[in-house]
């Protein structure tokens, strides 16, 4: 972000982030006050600090997080209570909790990832002076802090995933167009050629991401009472994503051959012309992406665009002109292609 001034990036930043600390601070401070409601007689700082380590910006990742949490605290309870009561801390009595802490670790995860908490719970009620009563209070306070941020998190300024995938199917409606504009553009210019290949690859290395991001909003909505209404177009507008990320290929085919021929040849007529009959192409294709990606019927789109690349083939039918062709009508075929 360079030439951006530094209060400009920190509101770039609060704006993104704001709402889940905000979200963190106002569910931390009611699980404090619901613990001390009831009955904490020290600060329930367990119960506080449940959002604080759980929350994640998917309401799924976090339910999860919360569950594994609250079993590993369960477990370390009962691991540590029950070895201080037979045990006097020592290296190997140390040795042996920890091990059996890391095994329960790896038996309640949700994946690949150790749960270290149960390492965490069991080395605090180990170490502290009143095991007991510590690793009580941890229990249910954390329990309680877990029922609160999973009753709470979901209501307080939740994501809203329909405006992310409406977000995600504009860039990827941009990155395409410019992609296909640009690369036209560069046909007969060796230099420009040889620089747009680089920036095709960027531009068709973010549309799998778009896809990715826009299935995990469809995914968010399961756990988002506030967002269920947008359900359905959340899911149409993933298919659309998914579907118009398969013009990557050969959005970098297109570019590929451009920089291929313009280096081999350099800016011949025939190349001016193909630059010169492509450019409405490229620019029709791009609306018919656009139009796909917005639910809207692509064909007035493509009728033109494909209209431009019959006048086209009537003007050059050399091997370099069918190739530079190609990219189009393959793209086009995708927006045509009828919804499965």
């Amino acid at each position: 972000m360079t030439g951006v001034s530094p209060w400009t990036r920190v509101r770039s930043r609060l704006r993104a982030q704001g709402p889940a600390a905000a979200r963190i601070l106002v569910i931390a401070v009611v699980c404090w006050q619901a613990a001390l409601w009831a009955g904490a007689v020290q600060p329930p700082v367990f119960a506080a600090i449940v959002p604080v380590l759980c929350l994640r910006g998917d309401s799924a990742s976090s339910l999860t997080a919360l569950l594994l949490r609250i079993l590993g605290v369960m477990a370390g309870v009962a691991l540590g209570v029950t070895v201080v009561h037979f045990f006097r801390p020592t290296t190997a009595v140390l040795a042996v909790v920890m091990g059996l802490a890391l095994l329960c670790g790896t038996v309640i995860t949700s994946g690949t990832t150790l749960n270290v908490q149960v390492a965490v719970t069991s080395l605090l009620v180990f170490a502290n002076p009143s095991p007991d009563s510590y690793g009580f209070a941890r229990l249910w306070e954390n329990a309680l802090g877990g029922a609160v941020t999973a009753v709470l998190a979901p209501l307080l300024w939740p994501r809203n995933p329909y405006q992310e995938a409406v977000t995600l199917a504009r860039r990827c409606a941009d990155d395409l167009t410019r992609g296909l504009v640009r690369s036209t553009h560069a046909i007969g210019s060796p230099d420009a050629a040889y620089a747009n290949r680089t920036h095709t690859q960027a531009d068709a290395d973010r549309l799998p991401g778009y896809a990715d991001k826009a299935r995990e909003a469809e995914k968010a909505m399961r756990f988002n009472p506030l967002r269920r209404r947008h359900r359905t177009e959340v899911t149409e507008l993933s298919d659309r994503i998914d579907r118009t990320a398969e013009a990557g290929p050969h959005l970098l085919a297109l570019a590929a051959e451009v920089d291929f021929f313009t280096a081999r040849d350099g800016p011949t007529p025939a190349l001016s012309r193909a630059r010169t009959a492509l450019l409405p192409v490229a620019e029709a294709t791009g609306r018919a992406l656009k139009a796909l990606l917005e639910g809207r019927d692509p064909h007035q789109d493509t009728a033109t665009a494909r209209a431009a690349l019959a006048r086209y083939r009537k003007e050059d039918g050399a091997p370099v002109a069918v190739l530079l062709r190609r990219p189009f009508t393959k793209i086009l075929d995708l927006c045509d292609r009828p919804r499965s």
